[in-house]
């Protein structure tokens, strides 16, 4: 059980780390680091809700043949339209974009970027969640250093997030301390979504196959919703490229070699 905490809270230490970049950084990040960032970022969690999620759970289901896509499909469509369905319940605000999202609401700029960070983390936490639950099962075929690796790729994909949310804030006028503190608490939902989930997983075991290929629906969503258009936008698209490319290779490796 240890472990399975130590695992949950290691992305919010990711988090913490990349806010801090407040306190080391003086000027605005260039827009060629932060495509580069928010492209790794991507690739990341692309290649842990194919390798870590998806291709498991449809090996959890392999003796029902050719069947065995049906749990991964329906969770996958699942966790997508899970995402979907809070993002346009929930007002929030996107960063570098002044026009908010989601439903009319007189909450302030700094609550609405919140929301929509949470939107973004959440699906990161239960990706986390699922695997340590399906680490604890062993008929899911994933290890406990798999698990970790899932957490540890998670969280070096945080670093550059937290700068991402922190950085702009510094640079709107807020100081480097509230910076940090908005930056750090955006990934407080990360280790109370994999909690929940572990706790459901524990409580509907059938059900885990469905739960992993919800956890890739969800990142996904929020890859293509969010990260790769910021990516895109504008000049330097390149270099989001080549951290996409980073960032999957990464995870892959991790997945492979410490799964």
């Amino acid at each position: 059980m240890e472990t399975i905490l130590i695992g949950l809270l290691i992305p919010l230490l990711g988090t913490m780390l990349g806010a801090a970049f407040v306190f080391l950084m003086k000027d605005e990040m260039s827009p060629r680091l932060q495509k580069s960032l928010l492209g790794f970022a991507s690739g990341v969690m692309v290649a842990a809700s194919v390798w870590s999620l998806l291709i498991p759970a449809m090996e959890m289901e392999e003796a029902k043949g050719s069947w065995s896509v049906f749990p991964a499909a329906v969770g996958f469509l699942l966790g997508m339209g899970f995402l979907l369905l809070i993002d346009e319940l929930t007002p929030h605000l996107h960063i570098g974009t002044d026009k908010p999202e989601g439903p009319r609401s007189h909450l302030s700029r700094t609550a609405m970027l919140a929301l929509a960070v949470t939107i973004h983390n959440l699906p990161e936490g239960m990706a986390v969640g699922v695997v340590f639950a399906g680490a604890e099962n062993a008929a899911t075929g994933l290890s406990l250093t798999g698990a970790l690796a899932v957490s540890i790729g998670i969280a070096i994909q945080n670093i550059p997030e937290g700068a991402i949310i922190s950085m702009p804030m510094r640079a709107a006028g807020n100081s480097k301390w509230r910076s940090f503190l908005i930056g750090s608490l955006s990934g407080a939902v990360e280790p109370i979504g994999g909690l929940v989930i572990i706790l459901l997983a524990s409580l509907m075991t059938p059900a885990l196959p469905y739960l992993l290929a919800f956890a890739a629906g969800a990142m996904i969503y929020v890859v293509i919703e969010e990260l790769i258009p910021e990516a895109c936008e504008g000049e330097h698209s390149n270099f989001s490229t080549i951290g996409f490319a980073i960032g999957f290779v990464l995870m892959m490796v991790l997945d492979v070699v410490l799964g």
